[in-house]
């Protein structure tokens, strides 16, 4: 009788199981199908010694070199040529301490967000010059809140201001390139301003500003007037639950926003349109493990900072 219970349980138990796997699997595969619009290509998981890429948590695509800049776990921003070998690191040594975002302008300068350290207590943003020497820092004043503001993405126009955004910090200021304070755009929603998470420039100068919080995207013009919002929030395909940053394909406006906590990246036409969605919660090629930044290369690639898988993924938009 015994036998008999422990088959019955164990039959039970396989039962239970394999009703668990067919449920699972049509999310995974609905998930797989929603990136056929754009192939699985490659990924960046070593540095120039060949060791491992450590909580990677922002890339960035360079417009000019066509270099990739990625800043991992390990406090360091790791630069790659396009074809994903790495060619120098910038640390501690270099002057980079505590990074959290950065820049490039036409020039080739970069500039560098970094938070308190127990050597500088004060955030700053660390400007480097073109042979990647130490220039110098800009510290942030003349705002609210600016004793306590820490700057975590930056972005660039062609008259070099830098566009910058603080941790959940109610818009996006703008300083000319000596640190002076030019203006703030800030989004709102419903008369109140809106905390931002991201900011990125487009090649034509429009402005993308991303909301964690609201699960939106604001779009503005070159000239800093509003244009249009989209995302909606919400856990579901076609919603954002954690945007936390934006790319955008320069050929054909297609925006791109990674969802950190859906796993997934959102592709938006250039009027904001939702168009279909890629990624889910995986290990293998083309899953994601919590991403945290994007960025989209001058040939469209996709790149992913893949943080909890270690990586960057790379993906190619099928024409």
């Amino acid at each position: 009788m015994l036998i008999k219970k422990y088959e019955v349980q164990k039959a039970s138990c396989f039962l239970l199981f394999a009703f668990c796997i067919l449920l699972f699997i049509p999310h995974t595969v609905h998930s797989q199908l929603q990136g056929t619009r754009v192939a699985y290509l490659d990924n960046i998981t070593e540095d120039e010694e060949g060791g491992k890429l450590s909580f990677p948590s922002f890339v960035f695509a360079e417009p000019v070199m066509n270099e990739i800049y990625v800043i991992d776990g390990k406090s360091r921003i790791i630069i790659y040529t396009s074809d994903f070998f790495p060619l120098f690191t910038l640390g501690k040594r270099n002057g980079v301490e505590a990074p959290l975002g950065l820049t490039v302008d036409v020039e080739g300068n970069l500039y560098v967000a970094q938070a308190r350290t127990k050597d500088d207590p004060r955030s700053r943003i660390s400007v480097f010059n073109a042979r990647l020497q130490w220039d110098r820092d800009i510290y942030l004043k003349g705002f609210e809140g600016d004793d306590s503001f820490v700057p975590n993405r930056l972005a660039i126009d062609k008259k070099g201001n830098i566009f910058v955004v603080g941790s959940y910090f109610p818009g996006v200021l703008v300083f000319n390139n000596k640190g002076q304070l030019l203006e703030t755009i800030t989004p709102e929603e419903e008369e109140r301003k809106a905390r931002v998470t991201n900011v990125t420039l487009d090649k034509a100068g429009m402005i993308y500003i991303v909301s964690e919080e609201e699960g939106r995207v604001y779009v503005y013009s070159d000239d800093k007037k509003f244009l249009f919002k989209f995302g909606e929030k919400g856990g579901s395909t076609g919603k954002l639950s954690r945007p936390l940053a934006v790319g955008v394909d320069n050929r054909n406006g297609t925006i791109y926003v990674v969802d950190y906590m859906r796993h997934t990246i959102s592709a938006y036409d250039k009027d904001g349109k939702y168009l279909f969605e890629f990624g889910g919660l995986g290990w293998g090629e083309g899953w994601f493990q919590y991403p945290r930044d994007i960025a989209v290369d001058s040939s469209g690639r996709i790149l992913v900072a893949d943080t909890f898988n270690n990586r960057i993924e790379v993906f190619q938009p099928k024409e």
